[in-house]
């Protein structure tokens, strides 16, 4: 028994460790992304590499990217590229590519598009960053690209020469034209759209008012060489530099966002310290998170806008590591009902609101704000009240929540039952029992949670619901029921089911796995099942009931 909870503290101290020394944060690489370079930057280094990084993604049936219609903008952004590479006048692949092959992947996507688009447009388009920008572009690039076959005829795509794909329903092309056309007239762009600058196009180029820092546009390589151009121009230095040291870092692909190590820390210090595990957070790391700070707070990385989640994220982790500061600056987003995560944003966030709550709560355990000012305990009781009040009515008849920042309802349940059981107001009793009751009944065979299948990023937020929820449990049936079902999910991450490759399942511009972020919640998740002994007692005896896989300890 001693084993496995002497690794939780030793693995979460190496996260920790880990993070000192990468400035860019551990992120998975994003086909969408990548997708982006090809087409816009073929001059970059690793060119070759990321085209074949593209062959090898497509799936069987000629999409790629997520499950269901999270595969729409990775397919879109795929074939696009490999497309505009195939016509005689572009720069083509690069010597050794095998063009048979990009012809076969861009067939494959077409047919796919054609098939998804034309079902009487019914395809729901999630929604993640920029959503509503970047399909009608990339459907208008992919158009005029077919429109241009005609003349050109490419061997293997005859069938959808001069063919046109249809908008998604719902999904208009006007505020796209608008967009491009006011930043043609030499406007800059909302600063929120600088992560996804590539859907202006030409226009992109050194737009008026977008600034690069260290090198990179807003976290994005996509971004960062539309604003470059094609060619670049010869005083290209730093952002040069940052392309091909983030394309560098994984062979050629790219994540969908880079740096971000400051979402990284505040998530992964708020993950385990929240969880009661005692690790050491280096110097670095702490005053890392205080650096971010603005007048607004702080943003995921350098050079994206402060905002709300991450603000209140980080300062949740300073008040637990025991270096807190004022939450002063959450107000900014405050809205009549709910706080916003961005100023002016299109959808509210389920989980920035969780979060915000949290991080009121936490400050009112405190004596004095840093300075030795007295807490506001009013104000924040009201915040807390007013957040508590929208949660309960953004719940789901089930019992779960739904969020615009992840693919899986287990991410915005753990994050809204956990802080309205330990923030929430009394009357968020019903709303904490309607979510474990959820996440009881949707328990899979095995042990673990999923919504496409288990996972072991999943089974960590149903096993955090489930414990965090523990006070609540009303009698001795209830708590028998919620240790059984902690045990089974805390049996399933120890036999490490899926630790080698986690699903992609956090919404940027496509969907992307924050690698230490989600191995610090399943260490959270473990964490806490040692602190109720009901549940030790439990996972031992699952355990050996279900064999271990090879290598576990």
């Amino acid at each position: 028994m001693g084993s496995w909870h002497a690794r939780i503290k030793k693995e979460g101290t190496t996260l920790l460790t880990e993070m000192c020394s990468d400035p860019w944060g551990n992120t998975s690489v994003s086909v969408y992304e990548t997708a982006r370079l090809v087409a816009l930057a073929p001059w970059l280094a690793g060119h070759r590499a990321r085209t074949d990084f593209l062959l090898r993604q497509q799936h069987p049936n000629g999409r790629w990217g997520g499950p269901d219609s999270y595969g729409l903008i990775p397919t879109l952004s795929a074939t696009q590229a490999l497309l505009a590479g195939l016509r005689p006048r572009s720069t083509g692949p690069e010597p050794g590519s095998d063009r048979a092959a990009l012809v076969g992947a861009v067939r494959r996507g077409l047919a796919a598009l054609f098939e998804w688009l034309r079902r009487g447009h019914r395809v729901p388009v999630p929604d993640t960053v920029a959503a509503e920008f970047i399909v009608p572009a990339l459907i208008d690039e992919i158009n005029a690209a077919l429109a241009g076959l005609i003349p050109e005829r490419v061997s293997g795509l005859d069938a959808f020469h001069g063919a046109r794909l249809p908008l998604p329903r719902g999904m208009r092309a006007e505020p796209l034209a608008r967009l491009r056309k006011a930043v043609g007239g030499g406007a800059a762009p909302p600063t929120k759209l600088w992560h996804s600058l590539e859907v202006v196009g030409v226009q992109a180029r050194e737009a008026a008012g977008v600034r690069p820092v260290l090198g990179a546009v807003a976290c994005s390589p996509a971004a960062t060489a539309a604003w470059l151009g094609n060619p670049p121009p010869a005083k290209s230095d730093a952002t040069a530099r940052y392309l091909l040291a983030v394309q560098g870092r994984h062979g050629g692909p790219v994540p969908v966002g880079t740096p971000v190590a400051f979402f990284e820390r505040a998530w992964v210090c708020a993950a385990l310290l929240g969880a009661g595990l005692t690790v050491p957070v280096p110097r670095a790391v702490l005053d890392g998170l205080h650096a971010g700070f603005g007048r607004l707070g702080a943003p995921a990385g350098p050079g994206l806008p402060p905002d709300a989640d991450d603000t209140a994220t980080a300062l949740l982790a300073l008040v637990q590591v025991g270096s807190p500061r004022s939450p002063e600056c959450l107000f900014a987003y405050q809205q009549p009902t709910h706080f916003a995560c961005f100023p002016a944003e299109r959808t509210p966030s389920t989980s920035t609101n969780a979060h915000v709550l949290e991080a009121f709560g936490a400050t009112l355990g405190l004596r004095s704000l840093p300075g030795g000012q007295p807490v506001p305990r009013d104000r924040y009781r009201a915040a807390i009240g007013t957040i508590s009040a929208w949660l309960a009515d953004h719940q789901e008849p089930e019992g779960r929540w739904r969020d615009k920042w992840h693919a899986s309802a287990y991410y915005a349940t753990v994050r809204c039952a956990t802080a309205l059981a330990r923030y929430g107001t009394p009357a968020s009793a019903g709303a904490v029992r309607r979510a474990v009751r959820w996440v009881l009944d949707t328990q899979h065979p095995d042990g673990s949670w999923g919504q496409w299948g288990g996972t072991s990023e999943e089974t960590a937020y149903a096993v955090q619901t489930l414990l965090l929820a523990w006070p609540r449990a009303r009698d001795a049936a209830s708590r028998q029921a919620l240790a059984h079902a902690a045990a089974r999910g805390c049996a399933f991450l120890l036999r490490g089911a899926d630790l080698r490759v986690h699903p992609a399942l956090w919404h940027d511009k496509d969907l992307y796995l924050p690698v230490r972020v989600v191995r610090a919640e399943v260490l959270a998740a473990l964490s806490l099942a040692r602190t109720r002994s009901r549940v030790r007692a439990m996972v031992d005896r699952v355990r050996t009931e279900q064999p271990a896989i090879s290598g576990e300890q």
